[in-house]
């Protein structure tokens, strides 16, 4: 059953539901990433987006902070989909990083398209741990660092 189907816009699931239907340490993997590192709580929310054959419906999990997104996570039986943007100000920064990145990513960029914007949000489908620590090293880019 697909995760939209489960829980309607009235029925807001819980991270341990959201977690359970996963059934992916990805995940925690991930969350336990972003609070310790970036000190960002997961929030819940609910999107009415059909497009791409209702990928982006239903609940899913923003991580934002100082106002930026640092990824959405869109719930898929047995891995993630990441939903990770890079900004037009972080975009030479990413292109290093992503240069040492798996290949996988390295095509994912390649084939994504650069927004009017100058920027671009990468679609990642996580299904083991080199792919989450590319995506970990594209996250911290949209943190900024504050001068020592």
């Amino acid at each position: 059953m697909q995760w939209s189907e489960l829980f309607g816009k009235e029925n807001e699931p819980s991270f341990d539901q959201v977690s359970d239907f996963i059934n992916s340490s990805l995940l925690d993997n991930l969350n336990n990433h972003i609070q310790q590192t970036f000190m960002v709580k997961p929030k819940l929310s609910y999107s009415g987006c059909a497009m791409n054959g209702g990928m982006w419906k239903g609940w899913n999990i923003k991580y934002q902070k100082s106002g930026k997104s640092l990824c959405t996570l869109y719930p898929k039986q047995g891995y993630l989909l990441l939903l990770v943007s890079i900004g037009q100000i972080e975009m030479n920064e990413a292109e290093l990083v992503i240069s040492q990145c798996t290949e996988y990513t390295q095509n994912l960029f390649k084939q994504t398209a650069i927004g009017h914007t100058g920027g671009t949000s990468l679609a990642f489908e996580v299904k083991n741990e080199s792919i989450l620590q590319d995506v970990k090293n594209l996250i911290a880019l949209r943190v900024k660092k504050k001068a020592a």
